[in-house]
């Protein structure tokens, strides 16, 4: 029986060489070094590999001094040390602790129980370096220009020079997926260039234009790592050696880039711009420079620390190490023929933008939140979105006719869930949200639809400060509530999308409407600036200005009985053009008439809103003759008034199909 110590045995290395090792030796037996939150993790991956009585934990902590053992170490042959911090971005201190002070604390147990110590160490040591770095070679006056890279130094440094202890040093190039199935546990070295490919696939394929040349990199899949090192640990010998678990061909970037291009389906280019290697450099020396450069890598994701380091200035050479892995079938694959698998893996697993993309159709697969869904525009979106394929979470405040409404879309339409909620109350959409989460996991799409609407003069309102606080609390409080609420999952998620249902109001001010366009005039703007905020987290807002729309909630405004106005189930398809293809508004010919005569004639349309303000009096419900007919459940937006304006925009009403189009076609202008 052979006994190995193992250091970062559940990391995306250490758990393939584990998996390898008992693969390769039936006898081994592994005391895994882990902290006591990771136990769990090692005993589930110990039931993966059916080696649940050859694999054991050895709580510790690497950082802390003598490991942090709570128990004494058990004997070992070999203690593979592959625990370190290998993030470029991590702060030195907690490199530094990591790298080389639990290298050191390695080493002295390693020494203690007589074992050889295997030291994975990293191709960083040989810093700038320019021309061929042996495996024999170490400390060559090279500079060390990152806390990774001295720390790197510093470990394998401390490992040659402890005295009477045996070891062996591997030397991993840029480690990336399996090349097998792509698989990769994180975003790391080249991963954060390929959502800036991924952006370049929304180019034809055959754009040409030339390459910069970055100079060469170096790039090994994690299966050839794995599989190299548990082959060298089984060789007997080989003490003081160092293994060099590289591509034996230097990686020049524009390859590296034309193989993930072409997996992405962006432009691959027409080769590497020649000198542009040399001008680069001698720009990076120039006072500024360098800092915008890092700028403008930081605005495609990409960390400062990283970029100038996927390129290196050594040839690092590997011949001693090829010589005994010859005859194994253990080779270094060409990185283009594992490109698009792991292009795949990251696009699948991996992609920070992944939830933009949808699969087939828009909403097919998508969870949609409405507000208002009981009755009105929420119910007939709720139909209309759950039968394109989306489960809808249909909210509204009362129980009963909530629920009758889901079990209405879920016997016609599709899948729905109701949830009781009152948006104007803090705790309520805090519930919400929590349990639509834990329920769910993700909110794809909101539409901000229920809203309260009072019609009543500003005159006959001077007592009445209520009818403003109430219409604000639902049509612009309680919406932005909800916004709040979901915005942190959204952008973890880096995609989101709210409809907000507004209304023509906004566009056309008619009077006795102060306190209702005032608020969703209110949420318009608050959805602008939000949006422009939240844009590189892929949140996106969409005002929907709707027309008068035929319910019973404007019944009570005997004025609107004349007017030809929208059904529920157009308003409901104009809502879903916007989910599908986000606009930022979608407004009305009549709307966008308002607004261009109050640019170029404000002074008429004063006049002629005035006029229609003195020939149109209050409601019943205004003047208390019957009881107020407003309603948190349904979109303000179908108490809209248009008849102030009805001379100049009743041409409007029956505006061709064709002529909506080609106003589509204007940027900025969605009817």
């Amino acid at each position: 029986m052979v006994s190995y110590i193992v250091t970062g045995g559940t990391g995306f290395l250490g758990r393939r060489v584990i998996a390898d090792l008992l693969r390769r030796d039936s006898d081994a037996v592994v005391h895994a070094l882990v902290r006591e939150a990771s136990v769990a993790k090692l005993h589930e991956m110990a039931l993966g590999w059916g080696a649940e009585d050859r694999v054991f934990p050895l709580v510790g902590d690497l950082t802390a001094p003598g490991l942090g053992l709570a128990d004494e170490a058990p004997r070992a042959d070999h203690v593979i040390h592959l625990g370190a911090v290998y993030d470029m971005t991590a702060d030195e201190d907690a490199t530094y602790a990591a790298n080389v002070q639990g290298t050191r604390a390695v080493a002295e147990l390693a020494l203690a129980l007589g074992a050889v110590m295997h030291h994975v160490s990293s191709v960083a040591v040989a810093g700038d370096h320019q021309g061929k770095f042996f495996e024999d070679d170490f400390d060559l006056g090279q500079r060390l220009n990152s806390p990774y890279h001295r720390t790197k130094f510093e470990a394998e440094k401390l490992v040659r020079e402890t005295a009477g202890l045996r070891w062996r040093v591997y030397r991993p190039a840029i480690v990336v997926g399996d090349s097998r199935t792509g698989e990769m546990d994180k975003i790391d070295g080249p991963y954060y260039f390929f959502p800036a490919i991924a952006g370049l696939a929304a180019l034809p394929s055959q754009v040409p234009f030339p390459v910069p040349d970055l100079g060469a990199t170096n790039i090994v899949p994690v299966d050839y790592v794995s599989a190299a090192m548990v082959e060298l640990i089984l060789r007997p010998g080989l003490i003081g050696r160092t293994f060099h678990l590289t591509n034996p061909e230097p990686q020049p970037f524009g390859e590296v880039y034309a193989a993930l291009a072409r997996a992405a389906g962006a432009p691959t280019g027409i080769g590497t711009l020649p000198g542009s290697h040399t001008a680069l450099h001698a720009l990076g020396g120039l006072p500024g420079v360098p800092a915008v450069r890092d700028f403008l890598l930081e605005r495609f994701g990409i960390p400062a620390e990283v970029a100038p380091h996927t390129a290196f200035e050594s040839e690092f050479i590997s011949e001693s190490t090829q010589a005994i892995l010859r005859g194994t079938g253990i080779e270094v694959p060409a990185f283009e023929d594992y490109a698009a698998t792991l292009w795949n893996y990251w696009a699948d697993h991996l992609d920070p933008d992944r939830a933009r993309r949808g699969d087939g159709e828009p909403l097919d697969g998508r969870i949609v939140l409405i507000t208002g869904a009981s009755s009105g525009i929420g119910l007939a979106t709720a139909h209309a979105v759950a039968r394109r394929g989306a489960t809808v979470l249909m909210v509204a405040r009362t129980p009963e006719d909530l629920e009758a409404a889901a079990a209405q879309v879920r016997a016609e339409s599709g899948a729905a869930q109701a949830y009781t909620c009152d948006i104007t109350d803090e705790k309520s959409v805090e519930l919400l949200v929590k349990q639509v989460l834990a329920d769910h996991g993700h909110v794809d799409f909101v539409v901000n639809n229920a809203g309260r609407s009072i019609r009543r003069a500003v005159v006959n309102s001077t007592d009445r400060m209520h009818d403003f606080e109430r219409t604000m609390a639902v049509n612009y409080f309680g919406a932005v509530r909800l916004i709040l609420a979901l915005l942190p999952s959204m952008r973890e998620r880096r995609f989101g999308h709210f409809v907000n249902i507004s209304s023509i109001a906004v566009q056309t001010k008619v009077p006795r409407f102060a306190a209702y366009v005032a608020s969703k005039s209110a949420l318009d703007n608050f959805s602008e600036i939000a949006a422009v905020e939240n844009a590189d987290a892929g949140i996106t807002f969409t005002s929907v200005r709707m027309p008068l729309v035929r319910t019973p909630m404007i019944a009570p405004t005997d004025l609107y009985k004349s007017i030809p106005v929208h059904t529920p189930d157009q308003a409901a398809d104009i809502v879903v053009r916007a989910l599908e293809h986000r606009p930022t508004r979608i407004d009305t010919p009549i709307g966008t008439f308002a607004q261009f005569v109050d640019t170029v004639m404000p002074s008429v349309k004063r006049a002629i809103l005035h006029q229609g303000y003195r020939m149109f009096g209050e409601s019943k419900a205004a003047k208390n003759i019957e009881p107020p007919a407003d309603s948190t459940e349904q979109s303000p937006s179908n108490r809209s008034p248009l008849l102030a304006l009805a001379p100049i925009v009743q041409p409007l009403m029956g505006l061709p199909t064709p002529a909506a189009r080609i106003a589509n076609r204007i940027p900025g202008l969605h009817w």
